[in-house]
């Protein structure tokens, strides 16, 4: 009876060892799997980004020792701001939406202005 050949998953070498192994070795493991993963981990790591860079823009926005502070949508976008991204949303009771970027939320006012707050630590 003929012991049929396996190959690496990631570098085609013929695999010594158990029957089950489909890897040569733990470096040719480790690639296989990263390059399996990449495109989601480098959406993540870009919209975490993102994130991040939204909240320094909204945190410099107001000054030291004060709760908030008002923006234009221009100088917002001229900072880099992308509104497609926010960590979640808070409605008011009196129906006003925020978004926030992590601890650092905005409202939009009339006339293209923004309420930009520093949220409560809980």
């Amino acid at each position: 009876m003929a012991i049929e050949k396996k190959y690496c998953l990631n570098c085609s070498e013929v695999i010594q060892g158990r029957i089950d192994k489909k890897f040569c070795d733990d470096q040719c493991r480790n690639t296989y799997n990263n390059q399996q993963n990449a495109l989601s981990t480098n959406y993540i790591r870009r919209v975490n980004h993102s994130l991040k860079k939204n909240r320094n823009i909204l945190e410099e926005i107001i000054p030291a020792g004060e709760e908030m502070a008002k923006s234009t949508r221009a100088r917002l976008l001229s900072d880099g701001f992308q509104f497609r991204y926010f960590t979640h949303l808070y409605e008011t009771k009196k129906g006003n939406l925020y978004h926030y970027c992590y601890d650092y939320g905005y409202l939009a006012l009339e006339g293209d202005w923004f309420l930009v707050v520093k949220g409560k630590e809980v």
